[in-house]
């Protein structure tokens, strides 16, 4: 945006103004309000003596563009003044792999809790073991306690906060702070929330991950991944991405800048539907358990009530027990709740889950049938009537 001297010595703005205004310079733009999509490989240099020197605002494609560093800009004002870079991926799981590849060598411990994404875990017990990583898993809900499992070469804590389908919230800041004075930096997947609704890194935590395909993009068009580092960290994640030759295509950046342009209204309408339907669900016969942070009997609620400022769409409910047959002519029967393997768009979504078969640290045993939701922004009474003759078919089989 044009600005002026007096702009830059008035008051903070309030996150949902830096969301529409952050990387934005429309004297550049030559009065558009977005930035160009740049599609760019090479860079070329005026003399010779700049060549030499490396001189330029940008030097080479992978390594950024206007178009992505506009996008930078927009997440390190959402990240908060913690943040001393915003690293972009091609997806979430490219974001958390580069992440643990930037902290970790043969020979080192990584804590990870036992609700994380599962995608994360494999990487864990797959390549990091291959490469010589040693991975132990803990009970989410352990606090402080966590700092009886370090050893003398743990490096790094991974936490999920809440964990995407049991949805446990960890005490990040107790974590934290067993594993800081170990010298053991903290990593955390903050795509439930998001920046907005939390700021990981004003807790403690050194790595905030998002898997921006979810609420960032927020129209399940894209693909993306970000890594924000503080300033201890943002070094080896700036070298790794590097080194990887990590780097995010001009029309998911673009796309991810327009849905962060909208994040605020967008995630709040999912929390105000989300919790809507949470307390409606647990009124029901079906359900024997909701699991969403934000009510008040989640045994994570006040953790959430202390470090979060709203709830995203996404939680989990657990059924009366019943055989699949039952549950399947449920999700055979709602027509606003799609079937898919994701979540953060606009559209309602519902799946089955089983957290039994992966779990090491903890067991999973929650009494009945689970189903994890996503509470997109139709309207809400709609979606109950959805739900109710999904319940309809339920009890028939």
């Amino acid at each position: 945006m044009n600005s002026s001297a007096d702009d830059k010595v008035s008051k903070p703005r309030q996150v949902e103004t830096e969301l529409v205004t952050a990387g934005r310079d429309t004297r550049a733009q030559k009065g558009f309000v977005n930035p160009p999509v740049v599609h760019g490989s090479t860079v070329l240099y005026p003399t010779a003596d700049d060549l030499h020197a490396h001189r330029g605002e940008f030097q080479y494609g992978r390594r950024g563009t206007p178009t992505t560093r506009a996008l930078q800009q927009v997440l390190m004002a959402l990240e908060g003044p913690q943040c001393a870079g915003v690293g972009l991926a091609p997806s979430g799981l490219s974001a958390i792999s580069t992440t643990l590849l930037a902290v970790l060598k043969a020979g080192d411990h990584l804590l990870v809790c036992d609700n994380a994404y599962r995608p994360t875990r494999n990487f864990c017990n797959g390549m990091l073991a291959r490469y010589g990583v040693e991975t132990s898993y803990f009970d989410p809900l352990i606090g402080a306690g966590i700092a009886e499992l370090f050893k003398p070469n743990t490096r790094a804590v991974v936490v999920e906060a809440p964990g995407s389908q049991s949805f446990e919230m960890p005490d990040i800041r107790a974590i934290a702070s067993a594993a800081h004075a170990r010298g053991a930096l903290v990593i955390d997947d903050n795509t439930w929330a998001t920046p907005l609704y939390h700021r990981s890194l004003e807790q403690g935590v050194d790595i905030s991950m998002q898997a921006a395909t979810k609420y960032i993009g927020g129209h399940s068009d894209i693909m993306f991944g970000t890594i924000s580092a503080n300033a201890k960290a943002w070094p080896l994640v700036a070298e790794t991405i590097q080194l990887l030759g990590v780097c995010a295509g001009p029309d998911d950046v673009f796309l991810a800048i327009r849905g962060l342009r909208t994040l605020a209204v967008r995630l709040a309408q999912h929390h105000h539907s989300g919790l809507e339907m949470a307390r409606w669900l647990a009124a029901r016969p079906e359900v024997i358990a909701v699991l969403h942070p934000a009510l008040e009997n989640h045994p994570g609620h006040a953790i959430w009530k202390r470090d979060f400022t709203g709830a995203s769409g996404l939680f989990s409910i657990v059924l009366k027990p019943a055989p699949r047959k039952a549950v399947d002519a449920l999700l055979d029967t709602v027509e606003l709740f799609g079937m898919g393997y994701s979540w953060g768009g606009f559209e309602s979504l519902i799946i089955p889950f089983d957290c039994a078969d992966y779990r090491t640290a903890t067991k999973w045993a929650p009494g009945g049938p689970s189903l994890r939701l996503h509470i997109g922004l139709e309207n809400v009474e709609d979606l109950k009537a959805d739900l109710a003759r999904g319940f309809d078919a339920f009890n028939a089989a």
